[in-house]
């Protein structure tokens, strides 16, 4: 079957976490539901062998990931960083270009800064970008919605998570369907 070519190939995707941090996550509008839905997202790759990737923006002053999500990645290490974009990572892009990744699905924080920056330099690389918006959060309405809407115009994919995980199962039936769809609520 043809598909759109907007819609997920789990052979080819990665989700991108990007530096939910403690110290910053709690200033966030909606830190909890971010994080929640990015839990989700975790879980749901995990099952699907979706590519995962994580990034710490200066931890040395923004305090580490946050604990649920460190502890859902069972050790995964995230990728320090100092630039906002994850691009500025020379390590990243090595990693994302080894795998054969052709379509990211980029969530954390902020939206207008690290996510919003990422987003537009993986275009760059001809990198398809999906942006969950119940995934990504900034510390006000503002640059929130200003963030979707230029990344939108870019060529972002602006979705949500439940939308994603069907995208990635593609079918009913099947045994990762029956453990992803209890991520569902």
């Amino acid at each position: 079957m043809k598909r759109h070519p907007q819609i997920l190939d789990r052979k080819h995707t990665a989700l991108l976490i990007v530096d939910v941090q403690e110290k910053i996550n709690a200033v966030m509008m909606h830190g909890n539901l971010v994080v929640d839905s990015i839990l989700k997202l975790i879980k749901a790759c995990q099952t699907l062998n979706v590519a995962i990737f994580i990034t710490e923006q200066y931890p040395k002053g923004l305090g580490p990931t946050e604990p649920k999500i460190l502890q859902a990645l069972q050790g995964q290490s995230p990728l320090q960083k100092m630039t906002f974009s994850c691009c500025g990572s020379q390590e990243f892009l090595e990693k994302i270009n080894g795998q054969n990744i052709k379509q990211v699905i980029v969530t954390g924080i902020e939206s207008h800064v690290c996510v919003q920056q990422t987003a537009l330099d993986l275009l760059v690389q001809e990198i398809q970008v999906h942006i969950p918006k119940d995934a990504v959060s900034s510390r006000k309405e503002l640059d929130y919605q200003t963030a979707l809407e230029r990344m939108s115009n870019a060529g972002v994919v602006l979705t949500s998570v439940e939308a994603l995980l069907f995208e990635l199962l593609q079918e009913a039936g099947t045994p990762e369907f029956k453990e992803v769809v209890k991520l569902i609520n």
